[in-house]
């Protein structure tokens, strides 16, 4: 007889383990309703409790999670938390990180071409973080994967500092990072600027990857000795302009050291560099149901199973244990996933998810916990006895009159700006919920972007346009027909 798999929240399959951190460990699954591979992230509370890092940390975690959106930058699916553990969904790079490529071409590098490829997808990752006010803090080739195709994506920000807008030019104070990557003046412990940092950081990574070894390469207290006196030496085979880049990289002074926009200047990084777009990436490949709202249920499963163990807090043939989903959560239940092929040859659209009176109370911002990671006013609820398919394409046109991109999946669309700003282009996520069969609810809310370029949008734009589809609404719709978190 077959073994059923172990299920985690009923949909993820649980595989090998990929890797092991101090407080985490980082399983392959597989979405067994899409077939989709995922890395799913286990972290056990109680560790996390022992090192201080709970709620701040984690909290931190999920916070740059929910901004940081780049086609270099790893996605998060979702969060889930129990009693025991969280669990952090996202997606599977396949590749192996960018630490293997290394040991196999060890005393040889893998040729400066490959090298400026990679250091502009890093830098490019790194300078739209830096733009949220994100440094990632550890930098190190276990931390950069590699995908099918060859292009990096930037992991783990479990060390990274959120900066405030209100704070850009406070400084960090926290020693943290392996001790090979580090820049003196965080060695120093007198505060320091994140991005300097992660800078000094992409300059060992860019030396290792063109001479196959590391700039700073001890086991003992020498190596910081060395890291504070710069003490390095370029292989024969760098070219100059390569030598000169790096020499502005690890510059020991953060002051004099190279920026990222000054990096970007060099003819040694312009060489065959294209601008990425600070988005998510083709349209082909967007993922509407890596939704960071979607799922929620009711109650916190308790276990007894340590977080070594891959069953611990997951379904076992057919019988749930109920977990919560929190990167906004608790929020509403998604759509259906499934669709038939109407007359004609033409897609047809699943009904929407009906919510449940969980959802519907889950929904009230007075109750919602999205508030801790959400900025205020980020999401937008109407209600409305309009037809399903007049509203999409009332969406569809709102968005038109300002040359805005929309794509839709079913009952979610997605709205898009196609220009971007110094937080990187606005993404707006619309969902259509069934509250009774003739009566619809729409939640919006901004997943990328500017917050106040997103304000403008809902009440010049949105908000206007969808008043008008409020008809036939009971008399005391005025109050539930637009509602802001």
């Amino acid at each position: 007889m077959r073994k059923v798999p172990c299920l985690l929240m009923g949909r993820y399959e649980l595989r090998k383990v990929l890797g092991k951190g101090s407080f985490a460990k980082v399983y392959h699954a597989r979405n067994v309703e899409t077939g989709e591979e995922v890395a799913i992230k286990i972290m056990d509370k109680d560790h996390l409790a022992k090192s201080g890092a709970v709620p701040e940390q984690v909290t931190r975690e999920i916070e740059i999670m929910h901004r940081v959106r780049h086609p270099h930058v790893v996605r998060i699916h979702e969060v889930m938390a129990n009693k025991k553990s969280i669990f952090v969904v996202m997606e599977f790079v396949r590749g192996g990180s960018l630490d293997a490529c290394l040991i196999r071409y060890a005393g040889r590098g893998i040729g400066e071409a490959s090298a400026r490829r990679v250091f502009q997808q890093l830098v490019s990752a790194l300078e739209y973080c830096h733009s949220l006010g994100v440094y990632h803090r550890d930098i190190k080739p276990d931390n950069i994967l590699i995908d099918d195709t060859g292009s990096i994506k930037v992991a783990d920000f479990g060390l990274s500092a959120l900066v405030g807008t209100a704070q850009q030019e406070a400084l960090l104070h926290t020693v943290c990072g392996t001790p090979m990557y580090l820049a003196p003046e965080v060695l120093l412990r007198r505060g320091y600027d994140g991005a300097k940092a992660d800078i000094w950081a992409c300059g060992v990574v860019l030396f290792a990857l063109a001479a196959g070894r590391f700039p700073f390469n001890r086991k003992d207290t020498s190596l910081y000795h060395r890291i504070h006196r710069c003490d390095y030496h370029c292989p024969p085979w760098f070219s100059g302009s390569l030598m000169r880049l790096v020499r502005r990289l690890l510059c020991p002074d953060p002051a004099r050291r190279i920026t990222m926009q000054q990096i970007k200047e060099t003819p040694w990084f312009k060489k065959g560099f294209k601008e990425i777009p600070q988005s998510l990436g083709e349209p082909e490949q967007y993922d509407f149901d890596s939704d960071s709202e979607n799922d929620s249920t009711v109650s916190l499963a308790s276990s007894s199973e340590d977080v070594s163990s891959p069953v611990a807090c997951v379904q076992h043939c057919g019988h749930s244990s109920r977990m919560h989903t929190s990167v906004s959560a608790p929020s509403l239940t998604t759509f259906e996933s499934t669709s038939t092929a109407a007359v004609q040859g033409q897609p047809r659209m699943c009904r929407p998810k009906s919510l449940n009176a969980f959802d519907i109370i889950a929904s009230s911002p007075s109750l919602s916990l999205s508030g801790l990671f959400e900025e205020p006013g980020e999401q937008m609820r109407f209600v409305s006895s309009a037809p399903v398919s007049k509203i999409l394409s009332k969406l569809e046109e709102i968005a038109g009159h300002i040359s805005f991109m929309a794509r839709t999946k079913e009952y979610h669309m997605s709205i898009e700006e196609t220009n971007n700003g110094n937080k990187g282009a606005l993404l707006i996520s619309a969902k259509i919920f069934e509250l009774t069969p003739k009566l619809i609810m729409i939640r919006v809310c901004k997943k990328a972007g500017d917050n106040t370029v997103y304000q403008q949008f809902c009440n010049n734009q949105l908000k206007p346009g969808l008043y008008g589809l409020e008809d036939g609404l009971p008399e005391d719709s005025e109050r539930i027909a637009c509602n802001y978190r």
